[in-house]
């Protein structure tokens, strides 16, 4: 399946249907009177969150999506039926934003969100409602109010509890790949991840969800390389991993690129928790290692993490620092029994 995390689509709700102009005709009743009915709702658009999507690429193909109209009235006074709601299904995660991309109208971060988005015009009256003392034979009736359309851009940002960067070729496939079950493509040279991947990580009884995104290079924030669009996936993230190779010509260097790119795009990405990698280890010695960790809190590191995804080295205390900084969610295993029965568990949130 193709990776696609932006969309324009266009969006008409139902026009309502329109009054009915008739009057009654049955036999022996001398001044039937009107008796046109008035017409059906239009049909609203509607936008809900499911399970199992991770892509906008089905909206690649249908970009219109418009409401059936309301049923016009009739005679007798029968009213005309209502048009059904479109139900147009996103990925969780995705936003609806304004044509101009200024403005967020709707967010979905959780599976069964569902916003009436746009209304669908009222019916119009038929003359049978317009009958009074004085106007006993009314003839006007309404059209029905015309729904509403507008274009709107769908943008999606992938859930995920951890967000891992780098410059390109870091290692952030291998590493994905071996703490989790995603099948990330790997590869001797740059960019080989095109579109963000998602992994799921399962350590010491918790499960933790890591996004992996196209590698950064300087210049990222004015579109050098793949450019910064795939940053709004790590956006909901609570912790970053940030690897640096330590086959790379200056480490240092490299950690000071990403951040200053984190920092041009802003979002809040430079006040997420980061945990700072060397990766590729396995590479090196033991005391290379350890003057290029130096470089690293020399440059701003608070620690520094040895690890190496090829061989599995220094991992496990990485995962191991990550669940320090998530919320548990597995409260069975913190509480005890009488704990449990008088605490609630907090809903779990993205951000």
């Amino acid at each position: 399946m193709h990776f696609l995390d932006q969309a324009k689509i266009f969006l008409r709700s139902g026009a309502g249907g329109p009054g009915a102009v008739s009057f009654r005709r049955e036999k022996y009743i001398e001044y039937g009177g009107p008796d046109g009915g008035s017409g059906g709702k239009g049909g609203d658009i509607v936008f809900r969150a499911v399970q199992g999507l991770n892509t906008l690429i089905d909206f690649r193909y249908s970009q219109h999506f418009k409401a059936k109209r309301g049923t016009h009235g009739m005679g007798r006074d029968r009213t005309g039926a209502g048009a059904d709601p479109l139900v147009i299904e996103v990925p969780v995660g995705t936003q609806v934003l304004s044509e101009d991309k200024e403005e967020v109208l709707a967010d979905f971060t959780e599976i069964g969100q569902e916003i009436t988005f746009l209304e669908g015009g009222m019916g119009g009256r038929g003359n049978a409602s317009f009958k009074s003392s004085t106007n006993r034979a009314p003839r006007q009736h309404q059209p029905g109010e015309a729904g509403q359309e507008m274009w709107v851009w769908l943008r999606l940002k992938l859930l995920a509890d951890v967000g891992l960067l780098g410059l390109p070729n870091a290692g952030k496939s291998t590493f994905i790949n071996a703490v989790s079950n995603a099948q990330a493509k790997v590869g001797a040279y740059a960019f080989t991840t095109l579109v963000p991947k998602l992994g799921v990580v399962r350590h010491k009884n918790r499960e933790l969800v890591i996004a992996d995104i196209p590698g950064l290079i300087e210049g990222a924030a004015d579109g050098a390389g793949i450019g910064d669009r795939f940053l709004g996936h790590i956006e909901r993230c609570r912790v970053l991993i940030h690897l640096v190779d330590i086959t790379g010509d200056d480490p240092a260097e490299a950690m000071q690129i990403v951040d200053a790119e984190l920092e041009a795009y802003g979002a809040g990405l430079e006040d997420k928790v980061q945990l700072i990698a060397l990766n590729k280890v396995d590479l090196a010695d033991d005391e290379l290692v350890e003057g290029f960790a130096e470089e690293l809190r020399e440059a701003g590191a608070e620690k520094v993490f040895a690890l190496s995804g090829a061989t599995g080295q220094g991992v496990e205390d990485l995962l191991n620092a990550i669940l320090q900084h998530l919320p548990d969610r597995t409260s069975t295993e913190t509480k005890g029994p009488a704990e449990e029965s008088t605490s609630e568990a907090a809903p779990w949130s993205p951000v």
